[in-house]
């Protein structure tokens, strides 16, 4: 009998989440007879602890029998229990310092590591993540920005709404004016996004007609790789080659600051990566962009005047142009720029985001898992195992080990 322990969240904010629905559960366990589910019991899970009990998932607060643990954020260092299998974003591959304490814990307590960020196709292509649903909200709490900043529409946050399906109804009476929308990105994070704009039925055009045309109805352009990043010699873009050399790259976008309406940032980014625009262009008075949806969230990233991240209760802060000040958010003002930085996004549709989380899972991931067959895509999220970190990242020695 392989045991699968779903654990209790305990990041503070506190995430509600979970990397299984009850029903995935029960149909995992009637699927394969090897496998049993023991959930601890938690007072903010989307799911409610009746409805795993209801469908004959054990709800226990020990899981030191479980051979695997799933979690969704960052595991709290007190409650790892040493020599287990963990699964969780452990948001540490970039050497973030605010879980540097975490590393050190999962290398001290010999846990075997699997990060779901790391979890990859032999192409290099993500195979699970929230992005998506990440998408889906910060696209809908860009225009909900725009709205309140300039007084032209209201909508609803969110997490207000039960689930995906009434997010999409609450649209059935809106209209979005005549404003121009960039959108960034060529990940889940930019086809949840692309999802909601053109439920709305909003026009894409070409980037070349973007920065050239007006128009009387509202429309958006999206920019991958190519569109955004040329390199600085030859003025090519090759994208094996720009992930491997992106110091050798420009990038492409400031003149989309000069015409767009609202950002939608869905980039992934690293320190190596050029911005989008640099602090000093938001001073220029040719600088258009009045709000900024930075849906993968890297403080001073691929946005710079990204300052923090914020939280669903309080998700947009401002910046004042002239001074690069923090301020209020929603003034009806050109003088600032409104940014959407919340990081958990996902968290506002928890039950359709951890259902689609879940079922990746299920797919790609659990089996193999369950039978101990270190498939490569798993030996390549493994991050450390036994008290020693992997040969993938062993860059991390000095973050792990010190």
């Amino acid at each position: 009998m392989i045991r699968i322990g779903i654990v209790r969240e305990g990041k503070i904010p506190q995430d509600n989440r979970t990397p299984f629905s009850p029903k995935q559960c029960k149909e995992i366990q009637v699927l394969n007879p090897d496998i049993e589910f023991l959930v601890q019991p938690s007072p903010i899970r989307c799911f409610d602890d009746s409805e795993y009990s209801n469908e004959g998932i054990l709800l226990q607060e020990d899981l030191s029998s479980c051979d695997i643990i799933f979690g969704v954020k960052e595991a709290l260092i007190d409650t790892m229990i040493p020599g287990k299998t963990y699964l969780f974003f452990s948001h540490t591959k970039k050497k973030q310092p605010h879980n540097k304490k975490l590393m050190k814990a999962l290398i001290e307590k010999k846990i075997r590591m699997i990060d779901y960020e790391c979890l990859t196709h032999d192409d290099g292509h993500r195979v699970i993540g929230f992005g998506y649903w990440a998408g889906i909200v910060g696209a809908h709490n860009g225009l909900l920005t725009y709205g309140r900043k300039f007084g032209s529409f209201d909508l609803k946050p969110v997490h207000s709404l039960k689930n995906f399906l009434e997010l999409k109804e609450s649209y059935e009476s809106f209209s979005v004016p005549p404003i121009k929308i960039v959108v960034t990105g060529s990940g889940r994070v930019s086809t949840g996004v692309l999802d909601i704009l053109n439920y709305l039925d909003i026009a894409e055009v070409s980037p070349e007609d973007f920065l050239s045309k007006q128009y009387e109805y509202p429309v958006f352009t999206h920019l991958k790789g190519k569109d955004l990043y040329v390199r600085i010699d030859n003025g090519l873009y090759d994208r094996d080659d720009f992930h491997h050399h992106p110091t050798e790259y420009r990038c492409l976008f400031l003149p989309y600051t000069k015409v767009s309406d609202i950002l939608m940032n869905g980039v992934y980014w690293d320190k190596d990566v050029p911005r989008l625009f640099e602090l000093n262009h938001i001073q220029s008075p040719d600088f258009k962009l009045a709000v900024i949806s930075d849906i993968t969230c890297d403080e001073n990233g691929s946005v710079p005047c990204n300052v923090g991240s914020t939280t669903i209760a309080d998700p947009v802060y401002g910046i004042d142009r002239s001074n690069l000040s923090k301020t209020a958010p929603f003034l009806n003002s050109p003088n600032t720029i409104d940014i959407m930085a919340v990081d958990n996004l996902p968290n506002e549709l928890p039950r359709d985001a951890s259902k689609y989380f879940g079922g990746y899972l299920q797919t790609n991931v659990l089996l193999d898992l369950a039978t101990n067959i270190r498939t490569g895509m798993i030996q390549r999220a493994t991050i450390c195992e036994d008290g020693k970190l992997t040969a993938l990242y062993e860059y991390l020695s000095d973050y792990a080990y010190t």
